[in-house]
């Protein structure tokens, strides 16, 4: 590929650092120490004088009606200080609203955080406690007392649609494109994108093929459980310290729910240890709040356990999905079309329509038709995970488009080069894309050592798949504020995951001309900057760097105008080059300007973005795998992943975001599933029996940085933290196939799935073999 180089770690990197001084570097983490050291402060290690504890009562049932609740018990217990349940919050409104990862309805956001007439999954809120122990709150809430008329549970699609399926909510009725009916049911909302005559270009189609597929929910897995302290004055001032990714949207969220307004609530973003989309939504900060203020105005503290972690927050969608697509005789697809029905959980709002933008992105297609339907069922809300919606199509239509390629006896790399999207082509909901890289993500992994290398053995197999994500704008905000001894602190609300206190740093480094160890980048609270979207949506790096970028040149004019003024020059005749100003005789370095030009008043700059640009990613991936043809087990032999990253700005964590998508897509394809009980109730909701893969479970993951810029950022970036988890599950399929002649048809592929599959394929085999009479 022109522009890049194979270094010796295997990683595709651009030649050289294309002119950049702090950018293509790989410095050190500016919250690196804290984090090894200990000293970082996240949510549950908040302490203050008279700190109280809270605990939260969930249902043991998915469905139910709540008869009554009882909490004169609780509130005798010596020691307890507050009880809340539903009725202590605000009525909340049925109006729907934008306050994080996408639009929730009022009165279904504070039904989540705590049941009143329902309760709609193993695991819903219906009651808290604060007392003076954690002990204390969690016996005081054993003896709260609810009377449940129990339902019968609506576990899956299949079950939620069906004729005499019971109702989860009584006031929902489905929204197909604009119009809502009339009846009951459990069908929030229907959609469509279509595009060209899907009929004509199946009828001339060479080949056709249509199949189904089942994927199950599954959990981000961050390790770091949900935990938030509120304090409530008797001022009426609220703060709330909370792991979240963020703030403003828990501030936006909390209000809601509350019905306080925005300059009562303060929100202090803590260290966090992991999201990957989960920690959007909030859970327990509304009922922290109202506790702190039912308890005297002491602050109240909750941790959630891991259990209450993965039967009660926001896991992605199971979903069943049809892929059908045609070919004319030389692989060229003709028409595609996706069904796509996600399970939302309780309340409405699966990630169906992201899913739907992405479903066939990848490729270029002049005929095609993506239906989305959004269903309910008794399992938690559904919330966003690392490029939502997407790992569960990319599954079904690259699992497809292997077995195109397959039939065709074509390269299943070669098939999608031949239809591989490219600038001007169009997402299936109409986006048109400016410039791409997925065609050279494939071409990366065909040529790769990987991918030419033999792979000899028996049940051994190679699979590849591609993947596509959105890289979302937002808005962002920043200020920097230049100090007189040349350092520049950046104050920036976007909560680090993955290095953005770094990234975003060494963009600001790299607009000034400074060295990176120059800026002092803090992650500041709600009342510190202006408004900024969450830290989600791959847009980060993109949107808040954009704004940094801003915040350097806004600092440079303005030191060249204040020298030009001492100077008694104009200010077009000073220059900055190599961190020193000059104009004529005069020169000074850059430390020593930031210290001339704030002798009459300090300088400092604020910058708001909110770029409607997307920079799409892609991703193709290719993996080796081998199966144990008696017990099912996959063993993952190699793995590479090739991204175009637009520029990486510090690869170190580039490639950590590609390393670590992959890992959770591999988990999602072999292992992770919710297991669920006839009653409906969680059965693994615990880190042992919720199995994750572990270093013992992988090989290093190759990495191969495709730097295709992206034509809307001034150093080209994109995106980089979710378009890898989209194509493992369908890379590890196809390469299934190849080791057993199996085509998986749900994830996960575990061991009994993967059997299961195997015994019926030789059950065929054998039933098409002619017996002896």
């Amino acid at each position: 590929m022109a522009g890049t180089k194979q270094n010796g770690t295997g990683t595709l990197a651009a030649n050289g650092q294309n002119g950049y001084k702090v950018i293509g570097t790989r410095p050190v983490r500016p919250d690196g120490v804290d984090k090894v050291t200990g000293r970082a402060v996240y949510a549950a290690d908040v302490q203050m004088t008279g700190l109280l504890h809270g605990f939260v009562l969930r249902s043991p049932h998915a469905h139910a009606h709540i008869r009554s609740i009882d909490t004169s018990k609780a509130e005798a217990l010596p020691g307890v200080r507050a009880v809340v349940t539903a009725a202590d919050l605000p009525e909340a409104e049925d109006k729907v609203e934008d306050l994080g990862e996408g639009a929730i309805n009022l009165k279904y956001l504070s039904d989540n955080v705590l049941a009143s007439e329902k309760v709609l999954y193993h695991g819903h809120a219906v009651a808290a406690v604060a007392a003076t122990s954690p002990h204390i709150a969690e016996e005081a809430a054993g003896l709260i007392e609810v009377d449940y008329e129990l339902l019968p549970p609506v576990m899956t699609v299949d079950d939620a649609l069906a004729d005499d399926a019971p109702i989860l909510l009584e006031t929902l009725r489905t929204d197909s494109m604009g119009e809502v009916g009339a009846e009951q049911t459990n069908l929030a909302s229907v959609f469509s994108h279509q595009r060209g005559d899907l009929d004509a270009g199946f009828a001339g189609a060479h080949l056709v093929v249509d199949r189904t597929y089942r994927t199950e929910t599954v959990h981000q897995g961050y390790i770091e459980p949900h935990a938030a302290t509120a304090l409530y004055s008797a001022d009426g001032q609220i703060i709330i310290w909370t792991s979240t990714q963020g703030s403003f949207a828990v501030r936006g969220q909390v209000c809601e729910i509350l019905k306080i307004p925005v300059s009562r609530l303060k929100v202090v973003p803590t260290e966090i240890g992991g999201g990957f989309g989960g920690k959007i939504n909030v859970y327990v900060e509304p009922v922290a709040v109202i506790l702190s203020q039912k308890a005297g105005y002491e602050p109240v503290k909750i941790v959630m356990s891991r259990a209450d972690v993965l039967a009660a927050t926001g896991p992605t969608s199971g979903s069943n999905i049809r892929v059908k697509i045609g070919v004319d005789a030389d692989g060229k697809i003709s028409a595609a079309l996706a069904e796509l029905y996600y399970e939302a959980g309780a309340y409405p709002g699966s990630p169906v329509g992201a899913a739907a933008n992405v479903s066939l992105a990848p490729y270029a297609i002049d005929n095609l038709q993506v239906d989305g339907y959004d269903i309910v069922v008794n399992r938690p809300r559904s919330a966003a995970y690392r490029a939502p919606g997407g790992t569960n199509v990319a599954f079904a239509v690259e699992s497809v488009v292997d077995e195109l390629a397959e039939k065709l006896d074509m390269d299943p790399a070669e098939f999608r080069i031949l239809n591989g999207a490219k600038e001007n082509d169009r997402r299936p909901d109409g986006l048109q894309y400016a410039r791409i890289g997925q065609i050279e993500t494939v071409e990366a992994i065909r040529d790769s050592e990987h991918y030419q290398s033999p792979l000899e053995g028996k049940y051994r197999g190679r699979g590849i798949a591609s993947g596509y994500w959105n890289n979302w704008g937002g808005q962002s905000s920043a200020t920097a504020v230049l100090n007189p001894d040349g350092t520049v602190n950046l104050n920036e609300a976007s909560t680090d995951i993955g290095g953005t206190r770094a990234s975003i740093a060494m963009q600001l480094a790299e607009a000034m001309d400074i060295e990176y160890e120059q800026v002092k980048a803090r992650v500041v609270d709600t009342d510190t900057v202006s408004y900024n979207d969450v830290t989600g949506g791959s847009r980060t790096t993109f949107a808040t760097g954009l704004a940094a970028y801003n915040l350097g040149r806004q600092l440079l004019k303005e030191m060249k105008s204040r020298l030009a003024d001492q100077w008694e020059v104009a200010a077009g005749d000073v220059s900055y080059e190599e961190g020193t100003f000059s104009a004529g005789s005069e020169s000074v370095s850059f430390a020593e300007a930031a210290g001339l030009v704030q002798r009459e008043e300090p300088l400092m700059a604020s910058s708001t973005v909110h770029p409607q640009d997307f920079g799409p990613g892609f991703s193709t991936q290719c993996v080796d795998i081998e199966v144990d043809p008696d017990t099912g087990k996959i063993t993952i032999l190699r793995y590479t992943i090739a991204q175009d990253v637009g520029k990486a700005i510090h690869p170190s964590y580039v490639e950590g975001q590609m390393q670590g998508g992959v890992a959770q897509g591999i988990g999602w394809a072999i292992n992770e599933e919710y297991i669920y009980d006839d009653e409906g109730r969680l059965l693994n909701a615990s880190l042992l029996d919720y199995r994750m893969p572990t270093s013992l479970d992988l090989p290093m993951i190759e990495t191969i940085m495709v730097e295709v810029p992206h034509p809307a950022h001034p150093y080209g970036v994109r995106g980089v933290g979710e378009v890898n988890i989209v194509p493992p599950a369908g890379a590890v399929a196809n390469a299934v196939f190849q080791a057993t002649g199996v085509r998986m048809d749900k994830l996960p592929i575990s061991p009994a799935n993967l059997l299961e599959a195997m015994w019926a394929k030789e059950a065929e085999a054998a039933e098409l073999v002619p017996g002896d009479d």
